[in-house]
């Protein structure tokens, strides 16, 4: 693969006894800080529908699943958004499309244990389009700098 690679921290976080979750420190428009959760099980990633100002909602276009399950019990409601900027470090991404639900639970959760709030899970599509590697050993994530080709 070519490509520039960045690597950057994650933070590893315990919310019981041997329950780890990866998070990933970006940045929203206006220099916001955002959370997400490294979710390698998620196969879109989601954003938190209460952070308005960050993106759009878009109609959903195509086959493309949008619906979410897995991080509560049952479906969630779910709509389908598009990010207007996201990085992560030097790593920019523009017009991401993403499923939007209500992070709330998940956030009432975390607050319990850090004081950050989750903006959204980062989900395979992005984790695959971007060629990410995860070493949980040194606790960092590394993005190809530009999303590969499929």
């Amino acid at each position: 693969m070519a490509g520039r690679i960045t690597e950057l921290p994650l933070v590893l976080i315990e919310l019981e006894e041997n329950n780890f979750h990866l998070v990933l420190e970006g940045k929203l428009p206006g220099k916001k800080t955002a959370f997400w959760i490294v979710d390698t099980g998620a196969s879109k990633t989601v954003f938190d529908r209460n952070l308005e100002d960050c993106y759009e909602l878009v109609e959903n276009a195509g086959n493309e699943e949008y619906q979410s399950a897995g991080i509560s019990v049952g479906m969630v409601e779910t709509q389908v958004g598009q990010l207007k900027k996201l990085k992560f470090g030097p790593v920019k991404m523009k017009d991401l499309k993403v499923a939007l639900i209500d992070l709330s639970h998940v956030n009432n959760i975390y607050q319990k244990y850090r004081d950050i709030q989750i903006s959204g899970l980062l989900g395979s599509d992005v984790l695959k389009a971007y060629g990410c590697r995860i070493d949980y050993q040194a606790e960092t994530i590394s993005f190809y700098k530009k999303p590969l080709k499929r």
